[in-house]
């Protein structure tokens, strides 16, 4: 019995730890989301419980159908398969070269990484600025614009900025995690596969690929996470910060109607439903993962 019970008692302490850092905040902000909660309820302390009454209001407004969920659900698509894709290509390419060169390119794009989301958003603000942009700038001088445009308020144009933006920051994580899979790649094989005929991209969807998949399943996982609730990089451009209601994400949207409405409840709800919508894309990815290696 002691046996049994001694690798629980060795792991309680860092267990209770993570529940009361972890689980209890999750725990408030649903027992929130059940409640008609604003400044009145700040002061006086008191709880006033509407049951699910928020996830009624929010499930039947249309701003979620028509903008919040196109938004958040097509934006996560588009930016986690473009930052795997171009890490996964500079991954590559840096297991060709040599180790000095290695070191010099992984050094310089770790740059990109280690900078602040706040301040790399600024500059992306910065370079397509409707008035002095770099880049409405150098399309006038080309000669291939007339008038400067504004891209942040098309939402098209607006989500491909912040993908921009996205993929520029996160590519390095995916590029340095997939190097360490393809440098235990077994050259053997990659070479029996070449004097074979197979070509690069062969290789890689019949070697490389099957070998990598777990690392790939991580930055997936990991990058639908972090692209699923992306919020400073959406808030912080022009008209993100809800004045511009056909650029609102599931985020962005719950910390308007919490902090600009002062509607903490409806706020808590629309932040339940992001973390639950996670956790069901989560368990379906990981699952099919698991059948494939089954199989």
């Amino acid at each position: 019995m002691i046996v049994r019970t001694r690798p629980w008692l060795l792991l309680a302490p860092a267990l209770i730890l993570l529940g009361g850092l972890l689980i209890w905040p999750l725990v408030r902000v649903f027992l929130f989301s059940l409640q008609d909660y604003g400044l009145r309820e700040i002061v006086t302390g008191e709880s006033n419980y509407i049951g699910f009454g928020n996830y009624a209001e929010i499930f039947a407004n249309p701003l979620l159908w028509t903008v919040v969920l196109p938004n958040t659900i097509g934006f996560a698509v588009v930016s986690v398969s473009a930052t795997v894709i171009f890490g996964t290509l500079v991954a590559m390419l840096m297991a060709s070269l040599g180790s000095v060169w290695r070191t010099i390119v992984g050094s310089a794009i770790m740059v990109a990484w280690a900078m602040p989301a706040v301040t790399g958003t600024y500059v992306w603000i910065w370079i397509f600025d409707a008035d002095q942009g770099l880049v409405n700038e150098t399309l006038k001088n080309l000669g291939l614009m007339n008038e400067s445009f504004n891209w942040f308020t098309n939402p098209f144009t607006f989500y491909a900025i912040v993908a921009l933006n996205i993929v520029h920051h996160g590519f390095p994580f995916v590029a340095i995690t997939v190097l360490a899979g393809l440098l235990g790649v077994s050259k053997e094989m990659i070479e029996a596969a070449e004097m074979d005929g197979a070509g690069p991209i062969r290789r890689f969807f019949a070697i490389i690929f099957p070998t990598l998949k777990p690392v790939f399943s991580v930055v997936i996982i990991l990058s639908t996470i972090w692209d699923f609730k992306v919020f400073a990089q959406i808030y912080l451009m022009p008209g993100g910060a809800g004045s511009n209601r056909e650029v609102l994400n599931l985020g962005v949207w719950s910390y308007v109607e919490s902090f600009g409405q002062n509607r903490y409840g409806f706020g808590a709800a629309i932040a339940v439903l992001l973390t639950v919508l996670l956790l069901v894309i989560t368990a379906i990815y990981v699952r099919t993962l698991f059948k494939e290696e089954k199989e």
